[in-house]
């Protein structure tokens, strides 16, 4: 099988895997939003995140990921296992003990950081927030050994155990938090999560061992492999700062306003993440090991092709979304989350986030193909510093705009910073590869986004005349406006781009119909 089958191979089965983790995602908020509402309650739930992921996002998540794959991959690309293995375990032990070191720095200051993140809620919330967050730094332990799992497998181009691990930590979630919940309310959740942790790396566990685990300790900080690791992490780490002091920054802002908008801009963000999660990520995982195998072997046209087509893949596929979001935001969001204590007003406010949210929904999936393919180039410094310029572009607007637009103005922002971010990572590229095939991208991206807005518009009116026709307070007449809308845009879509000859189209097609056989990747 041919690399671009292989690579189609991989991404359908993650896209498989997020569609099914994203469901169960929602279903996870529904069952949260539906028995405590949007409000404090809830808000405490979502900000009790805030460090538990930081401190994940900065040792494994974001920072290990982007530096670990092109080492670990480029050992095991020029048959040296053994080093590579040296690599991987010297890399978890030294992870580990900072991993403990900043969870009891979390734990004994937690206080102190949540009245820095969230001053604008009262002392009851505020001591329900410090609570959780005490709870969820459990969960960061064993979402680090699946990182560092995820990364090892995917270097020997596994993704079955990684993507199906991913499922069975929001199953873990439902399970015992709906199950929990009657006795010990919303801290179920945060119970769940941890269950939902455990059960992620346990399923790829046995893959691990399949594929030859050898761990040793050590704590060689001086072997090449790990230098070169860890020179590449710093830049990361610095640009990782900057981001999530971002999203503290929005937090902090939006803690200031109504009761119940952090958990808005929280959902709203979670269904904008939706296409990039189950495509544009699904995309770049599984190109990320052929772009650093194509860059360490010098084989620069491929992994230009290579780059090219997994950015116009992602944007075909993700600009629509973002133009159907907009189209179908309120009634989708009725749909899933209005019931129990989740008010209309809720519906409003969650849906007010999602429309500006969605407008940069193509610009951060393409980010991430960008990114791995600066890492794959062993350049984890420019994706830094363009990605920190962009956040403060996303602070300085927040500021501007949260005046007149409120928690619109903040996910305005956001996307704009997107947008931003896309845009000079791609001339960086050009200039430190030369062509990027860009004129193709741009027709490319031209095309979608005129399919994108004909059949936005033809999904908004198409639904706007349902609404008039149906009972929207019934759940049947909700899920038909939604699934009506999906389907006609879809067709839509896929009719127009055919009309249009764009290449993407068949592509996205043979990664649906190859999934459809559903072969083991």
């Amino acid at each position: 099988m041919s690399k671009n089958k292989r690579v189609a191979e991989a991404a359908g089965f993650i896209m498989i895997c997020m569609v099914i983790s994203r469901i169960l995602g929602y279903v996870r908020d529904v069952v949260i939003y539906a028995q405590f509402g949007q409000n404090r309650l809830t808000d405490a739930y979502n900000a009790a995140f805030s460090v538990p992921d930081f401190l994940y996002q900065l040792l494994v998540g974001g920072a290990l990921s982007s530096a670990f794959i092109p080492v670990f991959s480029s050992y095991i690309a020029t048959d040296r296992e053994e080093d590579a293995w040296q690599v991987a375990s010297i890399t978890f032990n030294i992870i580990m003990i900072l991993m403990a070191i900043g969870i009891g720095l979390g734990v004994a200051f937690a206080p102190q950081l949540i009245k820095i993140l969230v001053p604008g809620f009262d002392a009851e919330t505020t001591k329900l927030t410090i609570f959780l967050t005490r709870i969820l730094f459990i969960q960061v332990i064993f979402m680090a050994f699946s990182g560092i799992s995820m990364g090892i497998l995917n270097s020997y181009k596994h993704f079955t155990a990684p993507a199906i691990g991913s499922v069975l930590y929001n199953l873990g979630t439902i399970v015992v938090g709906y199950l929990l919940s009657p006795y010990i309310g919303i801290t179920a959740f945060t119970v769940g999560v941890i269950v939902g942790a455990i059960l992620n790396f346990i399923y790829q566990l046995p893959a691990l061992l399949e594929i030859g685990m050898s761990y040793r300790w050590s704590l060689n900080w001086r072997h090449p492999g790990v230098r070169r690791l860890f020179s590449l992490i710093l830049p990361v780490l610095v640009g990782l700062s900057i981001t999530e002091l971002n999203l503290f920054v929005n937090q902090n802002l939006a803690s200031q306003l109504s009761p119940g908008i952090v958990a808005a801009l929280r959902s709203g963000q979670r269904l904008m993440q939706l296409p990039i999660g189950v495509f544009a990520i699904a995309i770049a995982i599984a190109v990320f090991p052929t772009l650093t195998e194509y860059a360490a072997k010098n084989e620069l046209v491929s992994f230009k092709i290579a780059m090219s087509e997994g950015v116009r893949n992602v944007v075909f596929i993700t600009l629509p979304a973002s133009t159907g979001l907009i189209a179908l935001g309120k009634p989708l969001i009725r749909l899933i989350y209005e019931q129990g204590k989740f008010t209309p007003q809720a519906t409003e406010a969650t849906a007010f986030a999602l429309f500006f949210y969605s407008l940069g929904i193509f610009a951060y999936s393409a980010i991430h193909v960008l990114s791995r393919t600066f890492y794959a180039l062993k350049d984890t410094i420019t994706p830094v510093i363009v990605g920190s310029i962009a956040m403060i572009i996303n602070i300085i607007f927040s500021l501007l705009l949260i005046g007149p637009l409120k928690h619109g103005g903040l996910a305005l922002a956001y996307s704009m910073a997107g947008v931003v971010n896309m845009l000079v990572l791609l001339g960086v590229l050009r200039h430190k590869i030369g062509s990027i095939n860009g004129r193709v991208m741009l027709i490319s991206f031209i095309k979608s986004l005129i399919a994108s807005v004909l059949m936005g518009l033809v999904v908004y009116s198409f639904t706007m005349q349902l609404e008039k026709v149906l009972d929207i307070s019934s759940k049947l007449n909700q899920g038909l406006i939604v699934m009506g809308g999906i389907i006609l845009g879809v067709l839509i879509y896929m009719f127009l781009a055919f009309i249009f000859q764009m290449e993407e189209a068949k592509t996205v097609g043979k990664i649906i119909k190859r999934r459809l056989r559903f072969k083991r990747v």
